[in-house]
């Protein structure tokens, strides 16, 4: 089955682009468009999508409130947050308003279709690391009192899951973290999955982002109470 991609994006060109782009694919098909939040909401309505890339910077209701709004209803699509600049504030708020990553709108054709293909698959597209990077520079903007008991869900981890969320969020891969705690990759597989599920998040994006708001992992890249 194709992977049905929605764009919003209120530059009709940059549409036109992406919508030929994705038509050469024998995996994708565009299924809606919409040139605001507004009209994206309304075509989500009627019409079943799995991925939607998302413009931020749009009129009527920009593309962070959209995707705060789409991630929030239930069986929701993935969304992908489409930027101009790298660490834009834009894409800082839409990771926060739930999108599983964000990409330049630059990026070539080819980084573009991998990344839809991942976060339909359920993984996220921006490496921790850099959304660590993009943390750091914002994390002014978190409304956190600092304290890793700001989110009553992280007393359902054990400590062993507690361990492997610090380590996701301070932006090791899962190999990386089987050695670091000699454990299998599948293991450590096993253990994010439960923390995604125990936690109700999305993705490791979502586990960098609650990481930040509740203290476990500080600007900088530290780790707070319950770190290394």
């Amino acid at each position: 089955m194709s992977i049905r991609v929605m764009l919003v994006d209120d530059q009709v060109l940059l549409r036109t682009g992406f919508r030929m782009v994705l038509a050469a694919q024998p995996d994708m098909e565009v299924v809606a468009e919409a040139g605001d939040g507004v009209e994206a909401l309304e075509a989500l309505r009627g019409t079943e999508v799995d991925v939607v890339l998302m413009d931020v910077r749009m009129p009527k209701l920009d593309g962070v409130e959209t995707t705060r709004r789409i991630c929030s209803a239930p069986d929701a699509p993935k969304v992908l947050i489409l930027t101009t600049f790298d660490l834009d504030e834009y894409a800082f708020s839409g990771l926060k308003a739930g999108a599983s990553g964000f990409m330049l709108k630059d990026v070539p054709p080819a980084e573009l279709l991998g990344a839809i293909r991942s976060v339909h698959s359920g993984d996220a597209v921006v490496a921790p690391s850099t959304t660590r990077r993009l943390l750091d520079r914002f994390s002014p903007m978190l409304p956190s009192s600092g304290q890793d008991t700001g989110h009553k869900d992280l007393d359902k981890l054990t400590d062993r899951e507690r361990e492997v969320m610090l380590l996701v969020a301070q932006g090791l891969s899962n190999g990386e973290i089987a050695a670091r705690l000699v454990l299998s990759e599948a293991t450590v597989k096993t253990h994010v999955g439960r923390i995604l599920t125990k936690l109700g998040l999305r993705d490791r994006v979502q586990v960098v982002v609650l990481a930040y708001e509740t203290g476990l992992v500080r600007a900088g890249g530290a780790g707070g109470a319950g770190g290394r």
